[in-house]
C-alpha cells in the first residue's frame, strides 16, 4: 500500500523485482548546441571541525592534549604506581593556556618512569619514517639520566628512541626527530624519566615529517590526497555549528587561532570533543592553496545556538570580518597583512567569499546580516558575500548568493532533480552549502550516492543559477561519529571514501564548461498511492492546544471531538485545559492521536492555538505510530515556514516544497486537511495552503555538456531505479564519436557500503560503451551512476 513512496523513503526506489525487466529511455544530445556556462565554482567542498576531522584527522599532529587544557584531569594522558601525573596551573608556560603536566617520580624502574600519550585512538608510526617531537618542560632538581624519548607500539616495543636532558629553572624549550625503525598503527609516545624527579610538561606535539606539501604543522597527507583528488574549487571553512557554538563564548574566533601553536586557544567543540585550534585560519587558507581551492571563511555573525550579542555590542564582530578579510588579502604594510607574512606568507591568500553566519535566520540575523554586509562592502567590493537561507533570507538587505541546506533520505533528492528549473534567474546565486542523504543510508551506501547524483545533475543543468555546492560533512574518525554519514571515514592509518565520494570525484572531475541541449524521453516515473492511518495533533518545542476535532469520509463521521480528550497522548505532557487538549510539554515531535491504520480518503477539521514556544502546530494524517505518518508542519523552523512532510521509520522527507508560515500566539486557527490515496489539501482559516499530489519519482537522470578545452562531450547518467534502462543516445551535430573514458559506479545491492576492510566494495570502474557514428545504445544498469566522455569531429 505504502509503494515507492515507503520504498524511496527507506533508500529503495521500487520494490526489487526477482526477475529485472528493462525499461527504455530516448536521449537526445546537441552535441554542438551549447546553453548556460557552467559555473567554474560549481563543485567544492565543506569542512568542518566535526567527527575529529580536524584534531585526530585531517590535521596531522598525533599527541591528543597536548597543552593539558581538555578537562580538569589529564585526559589522555597515563602513568603507572612508581609516581605521579597530575595537572598543575601555578607557573604556566604561557599566560593564554594556563595548565601544565606535573610529574612526580618516586621510583624510577630501571626501565624509567613512563608518561604516555596513545594519541587520537593509537598513533601511526610507519617503519623508516621521522617524527618531530617538540616539548616545553621545566625541572625542579637535576636529571642527570635525562628523559628518554620513545615511540612505542602497544605492546611495548620501542619503535624509535632520543633523549633530552631537562634543564631546572624555568621553561625550555626541547625537540628531538625520532625515526622508527619498527611500524604500529597504534603506537604511543612515552617519556621515560630514570630519575626520581619532578618536572613539568607542556605543549607537547608529535608531528610526522611526512605532511600534505611538507607543510610544518601540516596535514596528514592521505586524508589531504583524498581531498586533492576532488578537484575542488573552492573549499568552505570552518564549519557549520562549529562556528556558531552552542554559546557565544563557545562560538569560533579567529583571531585566536593565529600565531604560535602553544598561545592558541584550547576549546570545547559543540560536536563533543576538545579542539586544539591547531589548524587554525592561517592553515586553513594555506590548505585552500595547496588544493587550489578559493578560500570561503565562514564568520561569526553575533549569534550562537543560544544567545545574540545585541546590536550595541556588534563593533567587534564587524570588526572581525574586516581584519580576516585584510589578514588573508591585505599588503604586508597593513597590521593583518604583517601578521600572515610573520607567519610565513608574505603573498595574499586572495580570499574570495565570505559567508555572514551560519544556519542563522529571522530578525536578529537579518540585522546583523546587514551590518556586516554594508561594513565589508564599503571597504571590500569584490569579496562576494553568502546569506543564510534558515527559515527565510534577509529582505532588506542586498543578496548576491543564498546558502541553501538540505539533509534528507534518497527520495527527496531524487524528486527534487529538477528543483532548480523553475527558480527565478532574477534572484540570488545559489549556493547548496551543505547536503547529504541523511535517512536509510546505513554508514553511507549506493542508494544514498545515487539519490545525490540525481540531484546534482539538475546542479550541473542548472548552473547559471546554483554557483557552487558542497556535499557535508567531509570527515569522520570512526572512533567518534557525531553525524551520519560522512564522506570520508578513517581511523589511525587507513581511510575510504563512501560512495558518496566517488559521485562527488566524479562529477568534479569530469565537469563541462558549457551545458548543451538535449531532449530526453524517459521511462514513466513512479507514482502509488499515499499511506493509510488515523489523525494525530502534536509540537516542536511549543505548546499548544486543540478542539473541535472532527475526521469526515464523505457523509460519515469517522470521529469527533470536542475537546481532544478521546486522543492518545503518544509522547509529550498531554491534559485538557478549558475545554481543548494542550501538550505543555517542550519536547520536539510530540503526539497525541486517534484513529485506525486503514482510514483513508478523509477530511479532518479543527481548530487550534498555540500557548508559547518556538514554533506552532503539527497536523497529522496517514498516522500510524511515532515514526510513520504524514504532518503538515505549521510554523516549523523556528516559527518562519511551513511544509508537508512523510515519516517513514523515524525518517523524513518534504512532500512538495516549503511555504512562508508563522503562527500567533494566543490566536485560534481553523484548520482543514482533506486527504485522499492520491492528493492532500490543506486549508489555514479559509484559505488553501497546500493542494499536493502524490510526488512521482522519476528515477532515471542525466546531464550532457561539453568541456571547450578538451572538445570533449560529457555525458552523466543515474538510474536510480530496480530495473536496468535501455537507452539510445542521439549525438546531434557530432560525427565519427569515439568514447574517452566511461565508468559506472553500481553494486550488487543498493544498501552496499565501502568499509575499512573493505573500502574499494563499492567504486567506479571502466566500463564498455559501444557508439556507432552518431548513436549510443547503452543498458544502464539498476542502482548506477554512468560516466561518458566522448570525441568526434563536427
Amino acid at each position: 500500500m505504502l509503494g515507492s513512496l515507503l520504498f524511496l523513503s527507506l533508500g529503495l526506489s521500487g520494490p526489487t523485482l526477482s526477475t529485472p525487466v528493462q525499461s527504455q529511455a530516448e536521449w537526445t544530445v546537441y552535441c554542438n548546441q551549447p546553453t548556460i556556462k557552467v559555473s567554474p565554482d560549481l563543485f567544492g567542498i565543506f569542512f568542518e571541525e566535526i567527527n575529529c576531522a580536524g584534531d585526530g584527522g585531517l590535521y596531522a599532529e598525533l599527541v591528543r592534549n597536548r597543552s593539558f587544557e581538555d578537562a580538569p584531569r589529564p585526559d589522555h594522558w597515563s602513568a603507572p604506581a612508581g609516581g605521579t601525573i597530575s595537572l598543575d596551573s601555578a607557573q604556566p608556560a604561557t599566560s593564554f593556556n594556563q595548565k601544565s603536566l606535573k610529574v612526580e617520580v618516586n621510583v624510577p624502574g630501571s626501565a624509567g618512569y613512563p608518561v604516555s600519550n596513545e594519541g587520537y585512538w593509537g598513533m601511526d608510526i610507519e617503519r623508516g619514517k621521522s617524527y618531530r617531537l617538540s616539548f616545553r618542560c621545566r625541572a625542579a632538581s637535576p636529571m642527570p639520566q635525562g628523559l628518554t624519548l620513545n615511540l612505542e607500539s602497544s605492546t611495548g616495543a620501542v619503535l624509535a628512541t632520543s633523549k633530552v636532558s631537562p634543564k631546572i629553572g624555568g621553561w625550555n624549550e626541547y625537540k628531538a626527530t625520532l625515526r622508527a625503525t619498527k611500524s604500529d598503527p597504534k603506537a604511543k609516545l612515552v617519556l621515560r624519566a630514570r630519575d626520581k624527579s619532578t618536572y613539568w610538561l607542556d605543549m607537547v606535539s608529535l608531528f610526522p615529517s611526512d605532511t600534505f606539501k611538507g607543510r610544518a604543522n601540516g596535514m596528514r597527507p592521505d586524508l589531504a590526497k583524498k581531498l586533492n583528488d576532488l578537484k575542488p574549487s573552492f573549499l568552505r571553512f570552518p564549519g557549520g555549528c562549529w562556528v556558531e557554538g552552542d554559546t557565544m563564548a563557545l562560538s569560533q574566533r579567529w583571531k585566536q587561532t593565529v600565531g604560535a601553536q602553544i598561545e592558541r586557544r584550547t576549546q570545547p567543540n559543540i560536536w563533543r570533543y576538545m579542539s586544539t585550534n591547531g589548524m587554525g585560519y592561517h592553515e586553513y587558507l594555506q590548505l585552500c592553496e595547496d588544493l587550489g581551492a578559493a578560500p570561503m571563511f565562514v564568520i561569526n555573525c553575533g549569534m550562537s545556538h543560544k544567545e545574540v550579542v545585541p546590536m550595541d555590542k556588534m563593533d567587534e564582530y564587524v570588526q572581525d570580518a574586516l581584519d580576516a578579510i585584510e589578514y588573508a588579502n591585505g599588503p604586508v604594510t597593513s597590521k593583518w597583512g604583517a601578521l600572515r607574512a610573520k607567519n610565513g606568507h608574505p603573498k595574499p591568500f586572495n580570499l574570495k567569499y565570505l559567508e555572514i553566519g551560519n544556519e542563522n535566520g529571522g530578525p536578529a540575523y537579518e540585522e546583523r546580516y546587514g551590518l556586516i554586509w554594508r561594513a565589508v562592502k564599503k571597504k571590500y567590493p569584490n569579496i562576494i558575500t553568502i546569506a543564510n537561507l534558515w527559515g527565510g533570507t534577509p529582505k532588506k538587505t542586498p543578496i548576491e548568493v543564498l546558502d541553501e541546506h538540505y539533509y534528507y533520505a534518497p527520495t527527496f533528492f531524487i524528486q527534487n532533480a529538477d528543483r532548480y528549473d523553475t527558480y527565478d534567474r532574477k534572484g540570488p546565486k545559489i549556493y547548496v552549502g551543505e547536503y547529504a542523504v541523511t535517512q536509510g543510508c546505513g554508514q553511507g551506501n549506493l542508494i544514498a550516492a545515487l539519490g545525490e547524483a540525481a540531484f546534482m545533475t539538475g546542479m550541473e543543468r542548472n548552473s547559471d543559477i546554483v554557483v557552487m555546492a558542497s556535499y557535508a560533512p567531509l570527515f569522520a574518525n570512526v572512533n567518534l561519529k557525531a553525524w551520519n554519514p560522512d564522506l570520508i571515514c578513517f581511523d589511525s592509518s587507513r581511510s575510504y571514501g563512501i560512495p558518496s565520494y566517488y559521485i562527488q570525484k566524479m562529477f568534479s572531475q569530469n565537469r563541462p564548461t558549457r551545458m548543451v541541449k538535449t531532449d530526453l524521453k524517459r521511462p514513466e516515473p513512479f507514482r502509488e498511492k499515499f499511506p493509510t492511518g488515523g489523525v494525530g495533533v502534536g509540537t516542536w518545542s511549543t505548546q499548544s492546544e486543540y478542539k473541535d476535532i472532527k475526521v469526515t469520509q464523505g457523509d460519515k463521521v469517522l470521529f469527533e471531538s470536542k475537546d481532544g480528550s478521546e486522543l492518545k497522548p503518544q509522547t509529550g505532557d498531554w491534559k485538557v485545559v478549558d475545554g481543548a487538549l494542550r501538550q505543555t510539554g517542550g519536547g520536539n515531535g510530540t503526539r497525541a492521536y486517534f484513529g485506525d491504520s486503514t482510514w483513508h480518503n478523509y477530511t479532518l477539521t479543527l481548530k487550534a492555538r498555540k500557548i508559547s514556544g518556538a514554533e506552532g502546530f503539527l497536523i497529522s494524517v496517514a498516522h500510524r505510530d511515532q515514526d510513520n505518518y504524514i504532518w503538515w508542519n505549521i510554523g516549523g523552523w523556528n516559527n518562519t515556514q511551513g511544509a508537508l512532510e512523510l515519516g517513514v521509520k523515524g525518517d523524513k522527507t518534504l512532500i512538495g516544497r516549503q511555504v512562508d508560515s508563522k503562527v500567533e500566539t494566543g490566536r485560534w486557527y481553523d484548520l482543514k486537511m482533506e486527504f485522499t490515496d492520491e492528493r492532500i489539501k490543506c486549508w489555514q482559516d479559509g484559505k488553501l495552503i497546500y493542494d499536493q499530489a502524490v510526488p512521482t519519482t522519476q528515477t532515471f537522470h542525466a546531464s550532457a555538456g561539453i568541456d571547450e578545452k578538451t572538445g570533449e562531450t560529457i555525458l552523466k547518467v543515474v538510474n536510480a531505479g530496480s530495473r536496468p534502462v535501455s537507452a539510445n543516445v542521439a549525438l546531434k551535430g557530432m560525427h565519427n564519436a569515439r568514447i574517452t573514458d566511461a565508468e559506472v559506479l553500481t553494486s550488487g545491492d543498493p544498501m552496499d557500503e565501502n568499509t575499512l576492510d573493505n573500502p574499494n566494495k563499492v567504486s567506479p570502474k571502466k566500463v564498455q560503451v559501444k557508439v556507432a557514428g552518431d548513436q549510443i545504445q547503452h543498458l544502464f544498469p539498476a542502482y548506477s551512476f554512468t560516466l561518458i566522455r566522448l570525441k568526434g569531429t563536427k
